[in-house]
C-alpha cells in the first residue's frame, strides 16, 4: 500500500515523519535489498508493530510488539518434547529418546538431537521422573551434553531410598553453542541389579536466548 501521507517538521533537517492519515489500514516501511527485503510496519488489524522478512507485511514476522509492549519472536528456535525410556542399561551412558514434540519451532530436533541453527546462548531444561529405582543403585547421573561441554548432575539413590522407589530430577543450563553444534540428554544408572525407567510424563525443552 502506498503512503497516504508524509509530513516533515524542522529547520535544516527532518525531525519527524508521519506515515498514514489515521484511517484503518496497514502501514509499513520497506527496505529493498539486493538479496533480501525487510519491513517495519503497523499491522492495523492487531494493533502491533512488526519487523519481518520480505515486502509483504505479516507474512514472515521476525518480531512483533503489541499495544501493551509485549514482544514475541515467532521464529525463535525453541522446542519441547516428551522424554522416556524403559529398562535403562546399568552402568552405561544412554541417550534419552525424545518423542511427542509439543512444538519444535524451526524443526531443529531430529533423532533425539537438537542442532543449533545459529551461534548463540541456548537454555536447556529437563524434568525426568525415574521409576523402579533400586535401593542398591549407587549412582544416578543426568546430563545435558552439547558439542562443547557435558553438564552433569549426580545423585546417590542408596543414600535416600530404603526400598525400590520413584524419584524426580530436574535441571537447566545456559549453554554456549556454535551453529551446527548438537545437544542430547543422557543418563547413567550404576549399581544394583534391577533396571529403572524414565516415565513418559518426563520432558525436556530448549530455546535460543540470545
Amino acid at each position: 500500500m502506498a503512503l497516504t501521507k508524509i509530513t516533515g517538521e524542522g529547520v535544516g533537517s527532518l525531525d519527524a515523519i508521519t506515515i498514514g492519515d489515521g484511517t484503518a489500514a496497514d502501514k509499513k516501511i520497506l527496505f529493498d535489498g539486493n538479496a533480501q527485503d525487510y519491513h517495519i510496519g503497523l499491522d492495523d488489524s492487531s494493533d502491533s508493530l512488526t519487523i519481518g522478512l520480505g515486502s509483504a507485511l505479516g507474512t514472515t514476522s521476525h518480531m512483533v510488539i503489541d499495544a501493551s509492549g509485549r514482544v514475541t519472536k515467532p521464529l525463535q528456535p525453541c522446542f519441547s518434547a516428551r522424554a522416556s525410556i524403559d529398562n535403562i542399561p546399568l552402568t552405561t551412558t544412554t541417550t534419552i529418546p525424545l518423542s511427542n514434540e509439543r512444538f519444535d519451532v524451526g524443526g531443529n530436533v531430529t533423532s533425539n538431537t537438537f542442532t543449533a541453527p545459529i551461534t548463540g546462548k541456548y537454555l536447556f531444561t529437563y524434568m525426568l521422573f525415574f521409576t523402579n529405582l533400586d535401593a542398591d543403585h549407587t549412582g544416578l547421573d543426568t546430563h545435558i551434553k552439547t558439542s562443547n561441554f557435558q553438564y552433569q548432575q549426580t545423585f546417590r539413590p542408596d543414600h535416600f531410598l530404603s526400598a525400590d522407589s520413584n524419584f524426580s530430577v530436574s535441571g537447566s543450563v545456559l549453554a554456549d553453542m556454535d551453529a551446527a553444534d548438537t545437544c542430547i540428554f543422557t543418563t547413567r544408572v550404576a549399581g544394583g541389579a534391577n533396571t529403572s525407567d524414565i516415565h513418559v510424563d518426563s520432558h525436556v525443552s530448549g530455546v535460543l536466548i540470545c
